[in-house]
């Protein structure tokens, strides 16, 4: 599955980037090197419009820490290269999806001929259940 090219992420909106060791891929070598990529954006520094800042909160989720900072940690792959990138992306693709307006939605009426069609149906379904009643024999 191929990435989208996404603007990426001010280096001034990176508070810190670390290196852990990673659980995964890469057999021994995941226990002597750290190769997971711990990336914090402060999200502030972003300049996200209102808009924007609401939709970027829904989208990070507990990703969000109560200062601000989204943490992204990326460990998919054996490198330190491969997950900084990993990170970054993830990180621009969240910020992106934050920018894009969602559609407003119209509000729409039932048409008259809806209207009358359900009340037809509504009648006719009451007339059946009106014929379950008791029987009498008068």
């Amino acid at each position: 599955m191929a990435k989208a090219d996404y603007p990426p992420i001010p280096e001034s909106a990176i508070v810190e980037e670390k290196f852990l060791a990673a659980t995964g891929p890469g057999g021994q070598n995941v226990n002597k090197v750290a190769t997971a990529c711990q990336l914090r954006v402060d999200a502030f520094r972003l300049g996200l419009p209102p808009y924007a800042w609401t939709r970027f909160k829904e989208l990070a989720g507990s990703r969000l820490t109560a200062a601000g900072e989204l943490v992204i940690t990326a460990r998919n792959y054996r490198t330190q290269e491969a997950n900084r990138a990993d990170a970054r992306e993830r990180a621009a693709e969240l910020v992106a999806k934050a920018r894009e307006r969602q559609a407003k939605r119209v509000k729409t009426k039932p048409s008259r001929a809806a209207k009358a069609r359900r009340l037809d149906t509504k009648s006719a379904r009451s007339a059946v259940k009106k014929g379950r009643g008791k029987v009498s024999f008068d």
